[in-house]
């Protein structure tokens, strides 16, 4: 059934911004591959098999880096979420968004690993119980930005500015002329002793990891809001969420759907510029950047533990890494290794709470409203909401991230397929 109470208005495209100002969404959903992908799922991968699987690591950012400029378009054109143009196709659409949403990324499994790691750099006994400090921060952090797009975006830009040149220095610093050729072989699919995939590779793992060589699931989707909230195109005109205390969040009520322009030749013109430079800056820093950067990452686990005994063991990897860099480097190295990526891991995790808080925010509300709604005091309820099952999960004593990881993975590599 057709939704019929979505009215889109029409004004007309706003002239294009520069490359400059542009910049911002691209690095969100590239943070959101950081935590998961890149540093956890492509690593492990490469500790256990090799390098010869990376060539599934450039299909899968390729593909999604396709969805994610679908997505991009039409927020440019018509100034709202992706998700207000599916309620338009069938009105109970929204209940799969939220239902697949909130079991593809409930889990805590990227908070989970960074705090594993922190509490390993830091001499903490209970991972679990630093869990739980880190996702109150996420929440206060979240709550007190005035403007939530600017608070996101500006956490992710310093720490992807921060973090992955520290870590392309470290590995190449490590790694020997023959390791590079590995990781040439393996963007063609040449592994050690098999070509494109290993005998006895847990399948669901490998998918995942597809699936996370990018945002991955519904987060590729939740790519409309970063898009809309920037003021790209018809964007300009659309409200942005606010914090409900330091904003104007709890008491200001806006509208879900946008505007689009109307065909004429300097709209057209205008949307041929603003189309030509929003593909640059995807494909710079979400692709060209996303790639290099997993291929980074995959590398430096390669050198430094492949084979070692062990690494299959939830993500230990990633500790065994910090160890051999210490050995090979100075110890405060290694250290500092497992600092960055643990810190890069609960800024995922914050990334993470923000989009899926979006969809269901979204979509809650697409299925009752027909008018204007309080979109921050709905969205600030779901993001702690979350955040409180998080927490739970903690305190029970879950103590696998990378099971939680991969499990999520998997469930958002269907989800993903399901709406290419």
């Amino acid at each position: 059934m057709v939704a019929t109470h979505l009215p889109l208005g029409q004004k007309n495209l706003p002239k294009p911004m520069t490359f400059r100002q542009l910049i911002g969404p691209s690095f969100i959903i590239l943070g959101l591959g950081l935590g998961s992908g890149e540093v956890i799922l492509w690593p492990f991968l490469a500790s256990n098999y090799g390098l010869g699987m990376v060539w599934a690591m450039a299909v899968g950012i390729s593909m999604q880096f396709l969805i994610n400029m679908e997505v991009e378009r039409y927020a440019l054109v018509r100034g709202e979420s992706i998700f207000v143009g599916f309620m338009r196709l069938w009105q109970w659409l929204p209940i799969w968004f939220i239902f697949s949403t909130f079991l593809g990324f409930g889990w805590p499994g990227i908070g989970l690993a960074g705090a594993t790691l922190l509490s390993q750099a830091c001499g903490i006994a209970n991972a679990n119980l630093l869990g739980v400090g880190i996702f109150i921060a996420i929440g206060a952090i979240l709550t007190l930005g005035t403007v939530l797009y600017k608070t996101v975006e500006t956490l992710q830009k310093y720490l992807i500015s921060i973090g992955v040149p520290a870590i392309v220095i470290l590995t190449f610093w490590l790694a020997e002329p023959s390791d590079i050729a590995a990781l040439g072989a393996g963007l063609i699919g040449r592994g050690e002793g098999f070509v494109f995939l290993p005998v006895g590779i847990v399948i669901g793992q490998f998918l995942g990891a597809i699936a996370y060589a990018g945002a991955g699931g519904n987060l590729n989707l939740a790519q409309s809001f970063y898009v809309r909230d920037k003021g790209y195109g018809m964007g300009k005109y659309s409200d942005r969420i606010t914090s409900v205390i330091t904003g104007k969040g709890a008491r200001k009520s806006f509208s879900l759907t946008g505007n689009t322009f109307p065909l004429t030749e300097e709209n057209l013109k205008r949307f041929r510029k603003w189309w030509r430079i929003m593909n640059i800056e995807h494909l710079l820093i979400f692709w060209a950047l996303g790639l290099f950067t997993m291929l980074t990452l995959a590398l430096l686990a390669y050198v430094t533990v492949y084979g070692m005994e062990g690494n299959e063991v939830g993500i230990q990897f990633v500790i065994h890494e910090a160890l051999v860099i210490g050995q090979r480097t100075v110890p405060m190295i290694g250290t500092f290794f497992l600092i960055v990526t643990g810190i890069m891991l609960c800024a995922t995790q914050m990334t993470v709470l923000d989009s899926t808080s979006r969809i269901m925010t979204e979509n809650v509300l697409l299925m009752g409203t027909k008018g204007k709604s309080r979109v921050s005091a709905v969205y600030y309820t779901i993001l702690w909401l979350q955040i409180l099952f998080g927490i739970t999960v903690f305190l029970l004593g879950f103590d696998q991230p990378l099971t939680l990881i991969t499990l999520g993975a998997s469930l958002n590599a269907f989800t993903m397929f399901s709406y290419i």
